[in-house]
Parts: structure tokens; C-alpha cells; sequence
């Protein structure tokens, strides 16, 4: 938990465990010549109690020449479940610190109780087995947990044998909050009723859950460098892949694409994840499913996991000479007219690029760009008829994703030129062309 040196910042809110906790670290400290500084979260929910808990707090800090930091936090509009917003306020409070510096190290006074409650409560709200490692000892983040093997009788009988004063959080007692009824009303009755180390049994769960954890977490870092690929802000995996691992790891490596596209690990719950590893399993290459924030599709034998964007319609006057971004996309195209193309070489891109040229004489109208819309349809150079540029897609395996914002050029009469699949036949330049129109198509790398 601490190395030599470690600035550790102490959350006291001055009860028993957190009280226990600074003692603990004030004795211990030396050993690793840690630098303790103590941090106190006033959620003003309980008016003058607060206050009197953060005077208190304060007044330990001094006693102990220990740097003493209050946070006062307002949560009036907070929505939903208020001890989620409580918590949510803190970890933002302690993640603050250590990004800033102010500490390498913030402790916090959980223990073996509260790791069972924890267990319990994750349990009854269907958690897997990564819920189920419940509270970690320490967080890639920074947060240590020095307590977490203690009882909480331990902590009271500790601070009982040298005297040591503790406040009462009378919130704590009340049977408003899911976790104190699971603290003083369900945890007791399933103990005397069922199993009497029933406390024990859920903390070994965790520590037992939490080495698996570790196992999953290192092979997942393995399997996701593998098969899952990072553009822009979407993730890709490939679905024959998916489907071809096994189930547990199908699931998990699913986990880990959804909290790299959304960065919210939260949003992974059983049923989202089923859906996705089922869309990777379909025989057809086709659909999508919907998720907290993103939006997953799957074309040919790719899933795509990305936030929600509505495609940009556009239709644009290209510039000739010039080059023409699309919208949404790292592409272009460059037009250019060419007279006497016979005795004029053909201008080579600065960019990956395939040409396409077009008889500027055969030409009727304004050119636009824009992009492709369901039922467009032209005929190549090369085949022998108009074909829809869907079936054109399908062919070439062109994803769904990438289709909305493909570019199309078109005169005042119909289609000349599409990405990828050329110019028209009726316009396309031959022997004889006068004047020509090159376009390409230009890839940003």
C-alpha cells in the first residue's frame, strides 16, 4: 500500500474506523517515513452534527500537528440515489488530490465489515464476479485501504483500550439507506439464522473473487491488445473472434470494449453484455443494439462499439482546382482540369490516391459533392449496367458505419464519379478527351 516517502493524505470524517485509521498510520508511519496530512469531507446533510464532525476532525489534525484540509460539499441538487451522489463526490475530492499532487497516497477507513456488507449488497443486485471482489485494498488510482482485514469490533475495542474518542454519525443508524438495513437488519437475522461467520464468509468471497479478478484483469489486457482496435472514438472487434473465445472471456473481453468506447465501466451490466456477445454470434452480418451511451453495430464480421452520432448530411460546390474535405471523415477528394491531356502529365497526390478522369465536355451542369442516399445507383466503367451503389457496398464489404458520409459526385443530370468505385461509364475520359477532370481520392497518413 505505501512505498518509502509516500505523502499520505488520511480521510477522516471522525468515526470509529476513520478515527482508528489515523491513529494506525500516525504509529506506523515512521517506519516508512510517510508524510501524513489529514482530509475531512463535510456533505452537510445534518446541519450542526456536520460542523460539530468537521470542528472535531479539525481539532485531531491540530492535536497532531497534521495538516488539516476541509472540503464542503453541497448536494441539494443532487438526483437519484443520494449516497451514490455522496460517494461520487469523494472519489472526485481524492482523485483531485492525487492528480494535483497534493498527496501519492489517499487512505481511506474500510474494513472487514464493510467489505461483507458490500459483498451482500452487490449480491442482491445481481453483481458478477468483478462486483463481487467488492472493495479493493488498493486502486490503480491511488487509494489504499489499510483497514480492510479489521473487524469493525476490533477498531471500537482498539480505540476503547487508549481511550480514544470517535463521533457518532446518527445517519448511520437509520433504516432510510439500503446499506444500514442491510447492516442492522439483514446481515444479523441471515447470521443467526443461517450462518453465524456469515460476516466472514462474504469477506472471503471478496478476497477470493479479487485474485481471480487479477488473473482476468492481466488476460484481458493480453486478449484486448489482440482484438480489440482503437479509431478515433470508436472500438472495433472482430465478431468471428468474439464468438470463437470461450464464453467467460467472451463476456469479460465485451466488459472491456464497452469501458474503452464509453469510459464508464458502470454501463456493462449482464444483460447489455449478453447482447452484444449474442450480436457477435448471429450467423448474419448485420445489426446493432443499443447501450447507455453507445451504440453497437455489427456489419460483416465486424462490431463496432462507439458513442451515438447522427451522420452529417451534406452537399458541397467542390472546388476545381482544389482539394474538398467530406465532413466527418479524415477524407477528400482533389479536383483538377486538365487541357490536351495527351502532352500534360497526370498530377500525382501528395496523398494515397486513385485517380479517376472524367471528359469535362461530357459534363451537363454544376458539379456537387455529397453524399451517398438510399437508391442511388450508376454504371461503372467496367459493368455492363447501372447498379445500386448498396449492392456496390455489399460487394466490396464496405461497413455500415462508413456508408452515410460516402462521397458521391454528381452533375446536373446523374452520377459521375463515387468513392472507391470510380467514374461513370458515360462520362468517363478516353482517346480524344479535349479536356479532362482528375479525381482522386485523398486519405489523410
Amino acid at each position: 500500500m505505501f512505498a518509502g516517502g509516500d505523502r499520505v493524505a488520511i480521510a477522516v470524517s471522525g468515526g470509529a474506523d476513520s478515527v482508528c485509521l489515523l491513529q494506525v498510520l500516525r504509529e506506523l508511519g515512521p517506519r516508512w517515513d510517510l508524510t501524513l496530512s489529514v482530509v475531512h469531507i463535510n456533505h452537510n446533510l445534518r446541519g450542526e452534527a456536520s460542523r460539530a464532525d468537521a470542528e472535531f476532525v479539525r481539532s485531531l489534525a491540530a492535536r497532531f500537528d497534521l495538516p488539516f484540509t476541509l472540503h464542503e460539499l453541497d448536494l441539494s441538487g443532487a438526483r437519484g440515489n443520494l449516497e451514490q451522489a455522496a460517494r461520487e463526490a469523494r472519489l472526485a475530492i481524492f482523485h483531485d488530490r492525487l492528480a494535483r499532487g497534493l498527496a501519492t497516497r489517499i487512505a481511506v477507513g474500510h474494513t472487514r465489515s464493510d467489505q461483507a456488507e458490500t459483498v451482500l449488497f452487490r449480491f442482491l443486485r445481481g453483481a458478477g464476479a468483478t462486483g463481487l471482489a467488492a472493495i479493493r485494498p488498493v486502486t490503480e488510482g491511488g487509494i489504499v485501504r489499510p483497514l480492510i482485514e479489521i473487524e469493525r469490533r476490533e477498531i471500537t475495542g482498539f480505540l476503547g483500550e487508549r481511550g480514544i474518542g470517535w463521533r457518532e454519525d446518527a445517519s448511520n443508524a437509520t433504516l432510510d439507506f439500503a446499506r444500514n438495513r442491510i447492516r442492522h437488519q439483514l446481515l444479523p437475522q441471515l447470521a443467526r439464522e443461517w450462518n453465524p461467520a456469515l460476516g466472514e464468509t462474504l469477506a472471503h468471497t471478496a478476497d477470493l473473487t479479487l485474485a481471480e479478478e487479477a488473473y482476468w484483469e492481466a488476460e484481458m489486457d493480453r486478449l484486448a491488445e489482440r482484438h480489440l482496435k482503437r479509431q478515433g472514438p470508436a472500438i472495433f472487434v472482430s465478431a468471428a473472434a468474439l464468438a470463437a473465445l470461450p464464453l467467460a472471456a467472451a463476456r469479460r473481453l465485451v466488459r472491456r470494449a464497452i469501458h474503452m468506447a464509453s469510459g464508464d465501466a458502470a454501463a456493462s451490466d449482464f444483460g447489455h453484455i449478453r447482447a452484444v456477445v449474442e450480436l457477435a454470434g448471429r450467423a448474419r452480418g448485420t445489426g446493432r443494439t443499443q447501450l447507455p451511451g453507445l451504440e453497437v453495430r455489427r456489419s460483416f464480421d465486424w462490431l463496432r462499439l462507439a458513442p451515438p452520432a447522427p451522420a452529417e448530411a451534406y452537399c458541397l460546390c467542390p472546388a476545381v482546382p482544389g482539394v474538398t474535405r467530406i465532413p466527418g471523415t479524415d477524407f477528400g477528394i482533389s479536383l483538377e482540369l486538365l487541357e490536351n491531356p495527351e502532352t500534360t502529365r497526370l498530377p500525382d497526390s501528395v496523398y494515397n490516391s486513385v485517380m479517376g478522369c472524367l471528359d469535362w465536355n461530357r459534363l451537363s451542369g454544376p458539379l456537387e459533392l455529397r453524399n451517398w442516399r438510399p437508391g442511388d445507383q450508376y454504371q461503372p466503367v467496367g459493368i455492363p449496367a447501372a447498379k445500386k451503389i448498396k449492392a456496390l457496398f455489399q460487394q466490396a464489404r464496405i461497413p455500415v458505419w462508413e456508408r452515410a458520409q460516402w462521397p458521391v459526385l454528381t452533375d446536373a443530370k446523374s452520377i459521375v464519379w463515387v468513392r472507391r468505385f470510380g467514374t461513370a461509364a458515360a462520362v468517363t475520359a478516353g482517346i480524344g478527351s479535349s479536356r479532362v477532370l482528375a479525381v482522386g481520392e485523398l486519405e489523410a497518413g
